[in-house]
């Protein structure tokens, strides 16, 4: 388990906007966003004939561009291919003081997250530097990732969260449509994933909406999803993250709440020894108040409080 103390330790990652490596321009523009972290992407988003190319580029964005404090991240490609192994090398040995986060994708089971965390930990050591600075992010996005979403999630202390991956995930089980109505034909993937990472104390981030123009899509999946339980949202278009961002931020009135609840249950111990009190006709016990910690947590990471 390692969840972090109440109100400390918190990396907010609302919206995560990914873009290609190999166009120095669209990295620019995504670390000049307003996205909490950003992913520039050596697999999906760079053409076979591109991918080893893009590696000098994602080295040269990392190493000159100004990310305003944002968690810096870069998707290498899948375990299973050529590219990986070279992918982290050349990338992480280059430019690792400046990344934050290595993005596993196609993950299927806790072994890949392993090879990753040893080839990492390799390098850190080879470099001179703090061995597991670098954390990872673990894509599930296929039947045999959410049955081992749970050895997944508890393989490595590095791991910080799953992220659905609903458009491989939709082409592995043979689906027909995957991006309309995400929530109805995949909350059994969704979920389960959500409770691997809770379980093992990380974030859990829902996957895209394709529909890059249709920002009321985007904010129907995003409120979704964050009443679903996730962390944040993937975001392919910078015109997405504001709707994102706004979808995961708590409300003036979820903040009220949150304190007063907070000091109603500290008052309560204090008073009467009592675990449990009536806060406005609704019982309020210790399982509440994680998720109101959080709330105040991340309005403080984000300056609203």
């Amino acid at each position: 388990m390692r969840h972090s103390q109440p109100g400390t330790s918190v990396t907010v990652r609302r919206s995560e906007l990914a873009c290609p490596a190999n166009s120095l321009k669209m990295m620019a523009k995504a670390a000049a966003s307003q996205a909490d972290e950003v992913i520039f992407d050596l697999e999906d988003g760079c053409a076979p004939s591109q991918k080893v190319a893009a590696r000098k580029t994602l080295i040269e964005a990392f190493g000159t561009l100004d990310f305003g404090g944002k968690v810096r991240a870069f998707r290498a490609n899948g375990i299973h291919t050529k590219f990986f192994y070279r992918d982290v090398i050349e990338v992480v040995e280059a430019a690792g003081q400046n990344i934050d986060v290595l993005v596993i994708p196609k993950v299927h089971d806790a072994a890949d997250v392993l090879f990753a965390d040893r080839l990492l930990a390799q390098i850190e050591e080879n470099m001179g530097w703090t061995i597991g600075r670098i954390r990872l992010e673990a894509l599930i996005e296929s039947a045999k990732g959410v049955l081992h979403a749970e050895q997944i999630a508890a393989a490595s202390l590095r791991l910080s969260a799953l992220i659905f991956g609903v458009v491989d995930y939709a082409s592995n089980i043979g689906a027909r449509d995957p991006v309309r109505e995400q929530f109805a034909l995949y909350h059994y993937p969704k979920a389960k994933m959500v409770a691997a990472a809770r379980a093992a104390g990380i974030d859990a981030i829902d996957g895209v909406t394709l529909q890059l123009r249709d920002l009321e899509q985007c904010e129907h999946d995003a409120r979704s999803a964050a009443q679903m339980g996730f962390d944040g949202k993937w975001a392919i278009h910078p015109d997405q993250v504001a709707v994102i961002n706004r979808a995961f931020t708590p409300s003036p009135e979820e903040l009220t709440r949150a304190k007063e609840i907070l000091e109603a249950y500290e008052k309560s111990d204090i008073a009467s020894a009592a675990g449990a009190f009536v806060y406005k006709d609704e019982m309020v016990d210790a399982a509440s108040l994680p998720i109101e910690r959080r709330k105040l947590a991340i309005a403080r990471k984000t300056g609203l409080i």
